[in-house]
C-alpha cells in the first residue's frame, strides 16, 4: 500500500498463480526501461546492487549480469552455513572463471539484470520451452542465460553486487532443490552444446567437467561399494583420493576467502556421495 500511489512503481496483478516464468514474462512485456532486474521474493539486495549491475551493463555487448549470492539465514543451521559456502564457491570460482571469458553459463535468478532489448529477442523461445512434452516449470535462470548467449550477447558476473537470499535449512527441501537444479543443468547442457564452439575453449572444459564430475564420483562410489561387497576389503585408495581432492579444494577456498570456515565444506562431499548421488 505504501507504494500504490508512487508513480515510479507499476504493479501487475495476475488472475492466478501462473508460476515464476509466466510472471517474469508478464513483467518484462509490461516494462519500459532499458534494463530489467530480476529479484526473488526472498532476496535482499545491498543498497548499491542496482548501480553496480547497471554500470556493468553499460557495455551494449552484455545481455545479462548477475551479482554475488549469500545466504541471508546463514547462521540458522549447519546446513545453511554449508549452503552459504556453496554459494560463495559457485559465484567466486565457477561464475568468476566463466565471466573472464564473457559467458557466465547461468545468471542466477535471485539477482540478475538483463538488457530489455535482448530479452525481447528471446522471450518467445523462453516462454515456449517444453520438457518431456510439458511446459517447463524449472531452471528458468539457466535457460534464459543460454538463450542470451545463443543470441550473441555476453553474460557477466559482478562480485561486489551482493544479494542475500533465503536458503533451505533442512535436508529434505535442500535435496529437492538440488534435484531440480541438476535436471536443469543436464537438460540445458544439450542446448548449450551447439553454442560451445562459438565460445572460449575453457567453457567447453567447464561444461564437460560440470556434467562428468558427478558421474565420475558416482562411478567411483559404486566401484568402492562393489569392492567392499565382493572382496570384503575396504577401498582405501578410492576414499583417500576423494578425501584428498576434497581437502585440497576446501583449503584453496579457505585461502582465497581468507576464512577457515571453508575447511568445513568438506562435509558437502559426504552429502554428495550418500544423499545427492543416490
Amino acid at each position: 500500500d505504501a507504494y500504490a500511489d508512487d508513480p515510479r512503481f507499476s504493479f501487475i496483478l495476475l488472475g492466478k498463480n501462473v508460476g515464476k516464468r509466466k510472471a517474469q514474462i508478464a513483467a518484462i512485456r509490461g516494462s519500459s526501461g532499458d534494463l530489467v532486474l530480476n529479484v526473488d521474493s526472498d532476496t535482499i539486495l545491498a543498497a548499491d546492487v542496482v548501480t553496480k549491475l547497471a554500470r556493468k551493463m553499460q557495455d551494449p555487448a552484455i545481455g545479462a549480469a548477475m551479482g554475488q549470492l549469500t545466504a541471508s539465514n546463514r547462521n540458522d543451521t549447519w546446513l545453511t552455513r554449508l549452503i552459504d559456502m556453496e554459494y560463495w564457491l559457485a559465484c567466486n570460482e565457477e561464475r568468476a572463471a566463466q565471466a573472464r571469458f564473457g559467458a557466465v553459463m547461468c545468471c542466477c535468478g535471485p539477482c540478475a539484470m538483463y538488457r530489455r532489448s535482448a530479452l525481447l529477442l528471446v522471450l518467445d523461445q523462453y516462454e515456449t520451452q517444453f520438457f518431456r512434452g510439458k511446459p517447463s516449470d524449472f531452471g528458468e535462470d539457466r535457460h534464459l542465460t543460454i538463450l542470451m548467449l545463443k543470441a550473441g550477447f555476453q553474460t557477466e558476473y559482478v562480485p561486489d553486487a551482493v544479494a542475500a537470499t533465503v536458503v533451505p535449512d533442512r535436508l529434505g527441501p535442500y535435496l529437492r532443490q538440488q534435484l531440480r537444479w541438476a535436471r536443469s543443468t543436464f537438460r540445458d547442457t544439450f542446448l548449450a552444446l551447439r553454442l560451445l564452439p562459438e565460445l572460449d575453449r575453457y567453457l567447453t572444459l567447464d561444461v564437460v567437467g560440470q556434467n562428468l564430475g558427478p558421474l565420475l564420483l558416482a562411478l567411483s562410489s559404486i566401484a568402492a561399494l562393489a569392492q567392499l561387497a565382493l572382496t570384503a576389503t575396504v577401498p582405501w585408495w578410492t576414499g583417500l583420493i576423494i578425501a584428498s581432492m576434497t581437502v585440497v579444494r576446501c583449503s584453496v577456498a579457505a585461502f582465497r576467502a581468507r576464512e577457515l570456515r571453508f575447511l568445513g565444506f568438506s562435509l558437502h562431499t559426504l552429502i554428495n556421495i550418500f544423499l545427492l548421488l543416490p
